[in-house]
This record gives C-alpha cells, structure tokens and sequence, in this order.
C-alpha cells in the first residue's frame, strides 16, 4: 500500500516537533465517509483512510484457519475485533507515511518473538510483523534511544565475533540480513574501520548500515562460538522496544483521528469495553 511522498509534511529532524496538522473531523451523525472515498476507519495526517482494508481482512480471518475462534459476527468481542485491526492498520498507514517523509527505505525481517510483541503492545506488534515500513521506523528510532539506556561493558578492539557481510554500490531496496555473506569468525579490527565501529557500538545481531567510500555496508556480528553475549543486551533491547512503543503512542496522538464506532479498543468511553478485573 504505496501512499506516496506528497503528504506536505515539514522536514525537520526530531520527533514530536512539529504542530500536529489540521485533521478532518468525521460528521456528527451517520457513518464517517470522506468525498471521492466512502466510508472510512480514520484520517492519518489528514487523509482519509478507506474502510475496505478493514472489511478485507476481517473477510480472510473469516475465511483462514482461525475462523471457528473469531467472535459471532455483530457480537460486542466482534466489534473489539474491528477496533483493534483499525488500529493496526491506521499504524501502518502512519508508519508509511512517517517512514517516506524521513527517506527511510522499507526493512524487512523476521516476526518479533513473544516477549518482544508484549513489550511492543499488540497493535505495534501486529503492525510491525505485517509492515516493512513500521520495521523501518522502528530501527531509525531504536538507533536515537538516548546513550544512558545503552549501559554495556566496553569491547576489546580485538574482540572476535562471527561477522556476516555485504557491500552494495547504492542503498539497497530493503535491508535484510538474509543477503549477507559469512566472513566467519573475525576480530572486528580487521573490518573497514566505520564498520568495525559500527559493529562495536550495537548489540550482537542487530544490522549495522554504514556508508564509506566502497559502497554500503549491511553487516551483522553474532558472538563467536563459545562466547556468550554481552549480559546486558536483553535490557537494552527491551528498553528500545518501550522507547519505540512510547514514540508511536505520541505519533498516533499527533497525527492520527478517530472515528465513532471504531475507538482504541481499550478505550473506557467507548461501550465494548469490558475490562473486569
């Protein structure tokens, strides 16, 4: 789902800066519609966002193998379940958009394990599993956690670490570790010095990109066998994973709206929500 680059947004560089834009509000009465689209799920940025991707995939959970789990059709879970695919797909949208106007090309990669899905909330989660764009984001954004997150003990130049590799002469489509090359277990000293310094400054088995002049590097350290990895990059990950869902919650304040009928599903005004505790 391409939605172009000419969204009319600002450039400037942080996030949460700029003024939130005008948003169209949907109608007082009846369901939300936009001209020229029909009925909608929400604005993003100010666009209105069609209900068809909704219908669609409610169809294919329907019609795939988790089907005889899915609520009674016109049910109160049934209409939960509607709130909550709304709001994976207006993520998506946003993250798209987001992604495009920072010049971010699409990542893919694997689906995020258990722990890190709950860390992420399920609607990041779900959107970050189905979208290269939110992947996207979120590897520009993990990459700004602030350093005092990052608390980890200093490597030795001379640390041997099992290096995968590849060097492109432009910016590939999509980063992707399945395309890297072994170079076997190497000390990172041995590497072009901006991706040795690459490697050294994130946690094993996340992808360094660095440009010098060869090319882009794509590379990837895993720690050398019999080696464990560096004790604390559990922690570390998880608080890029809270930073990212934080960040997003303040996007989606910022830029996304709403309609009547398809609220956040843990919304307490909106009368599906039946939280008992």
């Amino acid at each position: 789902m391409s939605h172009g680059h000419g969204h009319g947004h600002g450039h400037g560089h942080g996030h949460g800066v700029e003024p939130a834009p005008v948003r169209t509000r949907p109608p007082a009465t009846g369901a939300p519609t936009a001209p020229g689209v029909g009925p909608v799920i929400g604005w993003v940025n100010g666009r209105p966002i069609p209900r068809e991707p909704l219908d669609r995939r409610v169809a294919e959970l329907r019609d795939g193998p988790l089907s005889a789990a899915l609520p009674v059709p016109g049910s109160s879970e049934d209409r939960q379940l509607a709130r909550w695919l709304t709001q994976v797909i207006l993520t998506e949208v946003l993250c798209e958009d987001e992604a495009l106007r920072l010049g971010l090309p699409p990542v893919e990669g694997p689906a995020l394990d258990r722990l890190a899905a709950v860390e992420l909330g399920s609607i990041n989660a779900s959107a970050y599993n189905g979208s290269p764009w939110v992947k996207a984001l979120f590897e520009h954004v993990r990459a700004e956690v602030p350093a005092a997150w990052r608390v980890r003990p200093a490597r030795p130049a001379g640390e041997v670490a099992e290096v995968r590799h590849r060097l492109y002469a432009e910016p590939p489509a999509a980063w992707s570790a399945e395309e890297l090359e072994s170079l076997g277990e190497i000390a990172l000293a041995s590497l072009p010095a901006a991706v040795a310094e690459a490697l050294a400054g994130q946690p094993y088995g996340t992808l360094a990109r660095v440009k010098d002049a060869l090319g882009w590097h794509v590379a990837v350290a895993l720690p050398a066998s019999g080696q464990a990895g560096v004790p604390d990059e559990g922690l570390e990950e998880a608080a890029r994973r809270r930073a990212f869902a934080r960040w997003l919650d303040g996007l989606r304040a910022e830029r996304v709206e709403l309609v009547p009928g398809l609220e956040h599903p843990g919304d307490p005004r909106q009368p599906d929500n039946h939280h008992k505790h």
